[in-house]
């Protein structure tokens, strides 16, 4: 008989203060067509100077969650039904709205998937970047001018003090990005949320990207969410991994483990679905089908539709989150089967 992991602030434990708790968060939106269940309880805990990689297919749930963290869902039609989202132990979600807008950008930022949407086309950069030192911190317009060509320069900007003036539309994808997350960092937020911010970038420009997150975060010691449906990209800078699918977290673990012997059949389809060098010339394995509308998930395993390990079990029977180790957990019946098919070994 296999443990089922409850959530437990502790786990996955780096020896660092809990910054972020998550619990049973769930998210819906209240269309014309139907309820569509966006996030169906999910918790996870982020610390201090970790990285927290987001995994999943788009319509997962990834960022819908990160919405309801920073308090920017539009409601009507998307509310927060059911959950606790506590910074450093206060919940968000209860707190007055007030209390939440001064944590939003001050200790909680986002970098949003596209950066010349989320960019003001009217305004130059610089101000824009000014803009975060005179409403929250009261700078003088010149020293909040001077403080946005010290941040371009601190996102490796090059000529800052000469483009500050620039417009959005005037700066490649990448410096757009660069923009974006200097914009993030302006306040020195203790968590920062990156949601997909290598989209639409080639890869030499998303390296430097990822690069660049890491360099930040090893500056300042924030904390770190990823959002991405990439494995690639996390794969060098990711402490632990959470895999979305259907609106649920369906495995939880440590980079290295998720990368070596998945324990859950979506993130091994996922893995096996990533070009590798050493498969030239050989097809990818595609996870076959599409993932379910959130208006109607399957029953059981909403991921037993498109899994080669479903049995009649899985499709009645809705997994939990079972303890693969006390740092690890996966939503399958047949977890150690799984894993077994992948060559690794794992907890009894």
């Amino acid at each position: 008989m296999t443990a089922q992991a409850t959530f437990e602030p502790a786990q996955g434990d780096t020896g660092t203060a809990a910054l972020l708790e998550v619990e049973n968060l769930h998210v819906e939106f209240r269309t014309r067509r139907g309820v569509v269940n966006a996030v169906n309880g999910i918790d996870y805990v982020l610390r201090e100077r970790e990285t927290l990689a987001i995994l999943g297919e788009s319509g997962s749930g990834k960022s819908v969650s990160a919405q309801a963290i920073m308090g920017i869902i539009d409601s009507p039609p998307g509310f927060v039904t059911q959950g606790a989202v506590r910074y450093r132990g206060d919940d968000l979600l209860t707190m007055p709205t007030s209390d939440r807008r001064r944590i939003r950008g001050e200790q909680i930022a986002m970098i949003f998937q596209d950066a010349l949407s989320a960019l003001n086309p009217v305004f130059s950069v610089g101000w824009q970047l000014a803009e975060m030192y005179r409403v929250h911190r009261g700078t003088s317009r010149r020293e909040a001018r001077k403080l946005a060509i010290e941040l371009m320069d601190r996102v490796r900007i090059p000529s800052a003090a000469e483009r500050v003036d620039s417009y959005p539309h005037e700066f490649s994808g990448g410096m757009r990005q660069r923009i974006m997350i200097a914009m993030a960092m302006a306040l020195d937020p203790a968590i920062l949320i990156a949601d997909e911010p290598t989209t639409a970038l080639d890869v030499t420009v998303q390296a430097q990207i990822m690069q660049l997150l890491a360099d930040l975060q090893t500056e300042s010691g924030l904390g770190l969410i990823l959002i991405t449906h990439d494995l690639g990209v996390v794969a060098d800078v990711a402490d632990r991994i959470a895999v979305m699918y259907a609106g649920k977290i369906v495995e939880t673990a440590n980079v290295h483990d998720v990368y070596g012997a998945p324990a859950h059949p979506y993130t091994k389809g996922l893995i096996a679905s990533i070009p590798r060098a050493d498969q030239k010339g050989s097809q990818l394995e595609p996870i076959r089908g599409a993932p379910p509308s959130l208006m109607r998930i399957p029953s059981g395993c909403s991921f037993h539709p498109r899994c080669n390990y479903a049995r009649q079990r899985c499709t009645e029977d809705v997994p939990t989150l079972y303890e693969v180790d006390p740092s690890r957990s996966s939503a399958c019946h047949y977890w150690q089967e799984v894993i077994n098919d992948t060559g690794g070994s794992h907890g009894q």
